[in-house]
């Protein structure tokens, strides 16, 4: 067959979270399946370290598609044109965006719906293209992926889709996170937080992941525990807003919160196993790949009770309203205190990891992409 893959987020040195999806299941699936030919769709430049393997063909394709407009464009005309250039079979699209001018059979994977969920957190005329496109994507596409029963059953009951077309593949977590000993903590600690221990965040940094709440949650927990302790906050300010930095002034505490910014993938799995616990409690999230992040680290995670985070998480998180700082400072001082917890958490998170691989991603994947 001829497969094509809108690879339009695999970017060098850039690989969030779709674009990890990306990587680490078509890496798989090219490599396992020689008998097909892959066309690698790109809207620009790519990287050589992107071609896994000889059956693939990497085309870039124009415009750049970061708009709306662009979009529609790319999606609507360009798409299409290719897919009947290169006699495609399938057309797989990672990041949910699919063509509604081509018959050929298309699988979407639909992470989450977030921005139905929060339309407020959306520049407005993004808002209006997913809010008209994505119903008609999800009923276009011939069979849909997602990463938890949660998000399947979004999809399902607010586009109408039909259940059993809907394929649940859960992510992996990269092979970099593991557990730092001593020495290694202790010279992190050095270098990111002072050398004092430290609770860690770690996403794209806009409001649905909740760190306002997670700062004033902070703010309590140091005024119930004077000792040292930081909080870093680690991502990109995607959508970083006057309530965050209004409450960042507010603070009692402010000086003990570190914002890094984004960091390269090697440092960011050093500042993961060097923490104390992570502290992720969005609002909303499709899966949550930073809890499994932790738990490949070694350290023990505070996370929402709701939408996916339960879960993803199991029985080996501490499970928080994310609306409620008080529960959330509250489960920051369990963990300080309760020593046996701690300890607890992390033997459940050994556990609970081996429930997730790449290998297992790409394998569901691709009998997906089967069905088609």
């Amino acid at each position: 067959m001829n497969i094509a893959v809108n690879t339009r987020l695999l970017m060098k040195d850039r690989l969030e979270g779709i674009g990890s999806v990306i990587y680490n299941t078509m890496k798989r699936i090219t490599v396992a399946h020689p008998e097909h030919h892959f066309f690698f769709l790109f809207d620009r430049d790519y990287d050589d370290e992107f071609l896994f393997s000889d059956n693939i063909t990497p085309l870039v394709i124009s415009p750049q598609a970061r708009h709306p407009i662009l979009f529609y464009w790319w999606f609507e005309h360009s798409i299409p044109s290719i897919l009947k250039a290169i006699k495609a079979d399938i057309f797989i699209s990672p990041d949910g965006y699919l063509s509604l001018s081509t018959k050929v059979k298309s699988l979407s994977i639909i992470h989450d719906l977030n921005f139905e969920e929060y339309p407020e957190h959306f520049p407005w005329l993004i808002k209006q293209y997913y809010h008209y496109y994505f119903p008609r994507f999800a009923r276009r596409a011939d069979r849909i992926a997602t990463v938890s029963e949660f998000s399947k059953r979004d999809i399902s009951t607010r586009y109408g889709v039909d259940s059993g077309k809907i394929d649940v593949i859960y992510n992996g977590v990269n092979a970099a996170f593991k557990p730092l000993n001593n020495e290694e903590i202790l010279d992190t600690r050095n270098k990111y937080s002072d050398n004092a221990p430290y609770f860690i965040f770690v996403g794209s940094i806009q409001p649905r992941k909740n760190i306002r709440n997670l700062l004033i949650a902070f703010d309590l927990f140091k005024d119930n525990y004077p000792q040292p302790f930081k909080l870093l906050i680690v991502g990109a300010k995607k959508w970083w807003t006057p309530e965050e930095a209004k409450t960042i002034d507010a603070m009692k505490h402010a000086g003990d919160v570190h914002l890094t910014g984004r960091v390269a993938e090697d440092d960011l799995a050093r500042l993961m196993g060097g923490a104390f616990a992570m502290t992720y409690v969005p609002f909303y999230e499709g899966f949550g790949i930073p809890i499994l992040e932790a738990f490949e680290s070694g350290i023990p995670v505070i996370t929402s009770n709701v939408t996916s985070m339960p879960e993803v998480a199991g029985d080996a998180a501490l499970l928080v309203n994310p609306h409620d700082p008080q529960s959330i400072a509250a489960s920051m001082m369990r963990m300080v205190e309760d020593t046996e917890l701690r300890n607890d958490l992390i033997a459940k998170g050994t556990v609970r990891k081996d429930d997730f691989s790449w290998d297992q991603s790409a394998d569901l994947l691709w009998k997906s992409i089967a069905k088609l």
